[in-house]
């Protein structure tokens, strides 16, 4: 319930609160430090996470090995004892290379998304990290739950439902984001439910399930636990919070924003997602190409000389707050955001 201590197996969380994973460089461990020193758990994104390091342009994957280990070292400075660990994307070249890195520094966590997660079991093999698929729908909570069964003779430790209202890539077809409404997309959330339901039974383990997407006040707080939800995923509200590590000028383009400014994409390798509408964004939409000026290999089907702009180049600009150049990604209700607060108070709100 709500406003009590959450336990992912040896893991306790003083609130049912997960921030939410945003890359490129949105929730580092200014972010991540602050949600896990109130209680919660705090999310470093590894999606291009090196993108500062000197030498990013010449070995990117290098500059993101080494700093996995910078953001999570100075999270852990800032969390008072509190609950830390990655969002790793199954998208991401050297995946595997990534979430072992992640096991090894010691993360409490991993979750992964942009793709089934089917190796991750493997490749944390004797480690204590945590570990969680993300998942959308009913299908997709079977497939990986049977999968991990089956293999690996395991089940998650806890698992994340993202809705069709998250921001960013989203694990839906553009038809499916038509079809669940939100009574439609409860009904495939219960149906989620009833899988992890027999798979805690066969396994006679608890999997906590946290819900996300749209989780933008307390009123859809209240409805997630009300749904049988665990615990809560929130990504957008953290944005506009002092200790986020966005520029200023990305948090206020969240401020600023209408509801008629939040549009869905397409992104450079074919997946649906949410973002601002900005003059970026027209330019893609009046079939102007913005030709990427170096690949830096961050997902594994993209093909550098057909995608319309470089997604990690779009997101860095986000990231540094050049906005008008700039993939801003952000959930559905953003709009309802009208200033910055503390994540003390966002919690606070969120959990009453």
């Amino acid at each position: 319930m709500k406003g009590m201590s959450l336990k992912i197996g040896d893991l306790t969380l003083r609130k049912p609160i997960f921030q939410g994973g945003m890359g490129v460089g949105i929730s580092l461990s200014r972010l991540a430090g602050a949600v896990a020193a109130e209680g919660g758990a705090g999310t470093i994104s590894a999606a291009q996470i090196g993108f500062m390091e000197e030498d990013f342009d010449e070995n990117p994957r290098k500059a993101n090995l080494r700093a996995m280990g910078k953001e999570l070292k100075k999270a852990r400075e800032l969390a008072r004892g509190g609950v830390v660990g990655f969002n790793i994307m199954v998208a991401m070249n050297h995946y595997g290379e990534y979430v072992k890195e992640a096991a090894r520094l010691g993360a409490d966590f991993i979750v992964s998304g942009a793709g089934l997660p089917v190796d991750l079991p493997a490749l944390v093999k004797g480690f204590s990290v945590k570990i969680a698929p993300i998942v959308s729908t009913e299908k997709s909570a079977r497939v990986i739950l049977r999968y991990w069964a089956k293999k690996f003779n395991c089940i998650p430790d806890f698992l994340v439902i993202e809705g069709p209202k998250a921001g960013g890539h989203l694990g839906f077809t553009k038809e499916q984001l038509q079809e669940f409404g939100p009574d439609a997309y409860e009904e495939e959330v219960e149906k989620i439910l009833g899988q992890v339901r027999a798979y805690e039974a066969r396994f006679e383990k608890k999997i906590p399930v946290i819900l996300g997407g749209g989780i933008s006040g307390r009123e859809q707080a209240d409805r997630a636990f009300a749904l049988g939800a665990d615990g809560v995923q929130v990504a957008s509200r953290f944005v506009t919070t002092e200790e986020c590590d966005a520029d200023p000028a990305y948090k206020r383009a969240y401020v600023e924003a209408r509801e008629e400014d939040i549009v869905l994409v397409k992104s450079p390798v074919g997946m649906p997602g949410r973002a601002i509408h900005n003059s970026f964004l027209e330019r893609v939409e009046r079939g102007e190409r913005v030709a990427p000026q170096k690949c830096r290999g961050c997902l594994r089907k993209c093909k550098p000389s057909e995608i319309p702009y470089c997604i990690t180049e779009a997101l860095i600009h986000a990231a540094k707050g050049e906005v008008e150049e700039a993939l801003m990604f952000c959930g559905a209700d953003t709009y309802k955001i009208h200033g910055i607060e503390t994540v003390k108070s966002v919690i606070k709100e969120l959990l009453n």
